[in-house]
């Protein structure tokens, strides 16, 4: 096996390491927190239990905001860096909890942060995990950055936007094919935000949702495409114009 595709212990034990300071950040929240029965306090996998979970923290959110605030974003930064599905209910609950203004900044805050964090601990760990789970999509990414690094940020927020690609495979395998933090950052601060306002705003009224299907309607699926477009447009325009100069100047020496 190669060098690069080798995990060493070291590399195991920073994992650990960072999985450890997240925990000892929840553990910080909870011994905070008055005596009482948190059998509720799990991760949601469903409506159901989301619901569950909501109604329980609504009776602590207001005498207990910082708490409350604090261990929502240790669990969604924990998620987004080790790659933990679910981060749908947490942008849901934030809606449910802090309603539209202060729940999109929460998940947009507690996404960016988590992104990054994936973003910093792949860059040090993460080409064979990359290389090992994603072969086809990484290459396919990496093509895809070398051709548009003139307007990569264009392209980072089309990724963003779109679900073209995973989020949870862009955060770890940017750094792997040398998109610039700055890039990365700002691509997923703006670009997150529509999704984050669709779900955010459907966790408001959270008692009326059946599935987790009705999150995006065709109206809302379409928006994001179009916003996902206005964002690679310039890439394109960039490209076409390239091309004239090209057959200008071809034209010229002729």
């Amino acid at each position: 096996m190669a060098r690069e595709d080798r995990f060493p212990v070291w590399e195991a034990a920073l994992l650990a390491g960072v999985a450890a300071i997240f925990a000892a950040g929840l553990v910080g929240v909870y011994v905070s927190m008055p005596s009482s029965d948190y059998s509720f306090l799990k991760l949601p996998r469903n409506l159901q239990e989301l619901q569950v979970l909501t109604d329980h923290l609504e009776d602590y959110s207001s005498d207990y905001t910082v708490q409350v605030l604090v261990g929502y974003c240790a669990v969604y930064i924990f998620m987004q860096t080790f790659m933990i599905p679910g981060t749908i209910f947490m942008s849901l609950l934030a809606g449910a909890l802090f309603g539209q203004l202060g729940g999109l900044a929460l998940v947009v805050f507690a996404a960016t942060a988590g992104a990054s964090s994936c973003y910093f601990l792949s860059k040090l760990v993460g080409k064979p995990l990359v290389f090992s789970l994603w072969p086809d999509k990484l290459s396919f990414f990496q093509k895809q950055v070398g051709k548009r690094r003139e307007k990569l940020l264009n392209y980072m927020l089309f990724l963003r936007v779109t679900p073209t690609l995973p989020n949870t495979f862009i955060n770890f395998a940017s750094p792997i094919v040398d998109v610039p933090y700055h890039i990365f950052f700002l691509a997923t601060a703006i670009g997150l935000i529509p999704a984050a306002y669709v779900t955010v705003r459907a966790g408001i009224t959270l008692s009326d949702l059946r599935s987790l299907n009705d999150l995006y309607d065709p109206q809302s699926i379409a928006l994001l495409f179009f916003i996902g477009i206005v964002s690679v447009t310039p890439t394109l325009m960039n490209k076409k114009e390239t091309q004239a100069k090209a057959s200008d100047m071809a034209a010229s020496t002729n």
